[in-house]
């Protein structure tokens, strides 16, 4: 009988399990023709940060970077704290107004009192003179024409 019993809960637990299947238990997913599940998830947005940047260039030239590039001062690239290597930041100087979009390849800044540290190419671009007050926006993906605006005429 106990036997029995164990088979009987064993099913109910795995039924269940299957009805519960990601896409198949949200009341989202119930809308659409059966046996169809959306894929779609809340796209999550960081609020954007604002602090002092800095930028490094000659000095860490083809040294080695934290995700294990080496660096190009040339490039549009920055080093942040805590956000994934790999992230695009849209990075606005709020002195002047102006913004680049740089990929996080690097783990910084050193001084405390910084939110980011960009390249010498993305500071040229900001006309950045020294420490600046920026505001960083993290972009889902890289957005194309925000690119092409940076590279300017060729």
């Amino acid at each position: 009988m106990l036997r029995v019993l164990s088979l009987t809960a064993a099913t109910l637990v795995c039924a269940t399990a299957l009805g519960a299947a990601p896409g198949n238990s949200t009341p989202d997913s119930r809308t659409g023709p059966p046996g169809q599940t959306q894929d779609s998830k809340p796209s999550h947005t960081r609020k954007p940060q604002v602090g002092k940047a800095s930028w490094y260039g000659r000095i860490f030239q083809s040294h080695k970077t934290a995700s294990g590039e080496l660096y190009d001062m040339n490039q549009f690239t920055a080093a942040h704290r805590t956000l994934p290597i790999g992230s695009w930041v849209k990075v606005t100087d709020l002195n002047t107004d102006r913004s680049v979009v740089v990929r996080i390849n690097d783990r910084g800044p050193v001084a405390r009192n910084r939110i980011i540290d960009l390249s010498y190419g993305a500071a040229k671009v900001l006309s950045m003179k020294g420490v600046d007050q920026v505001r960083l926006d993290v972009l889902q993906t890289p957005d194309i024409a925000e690119i092409a605006e940076n590279l300017g005429p060729q």
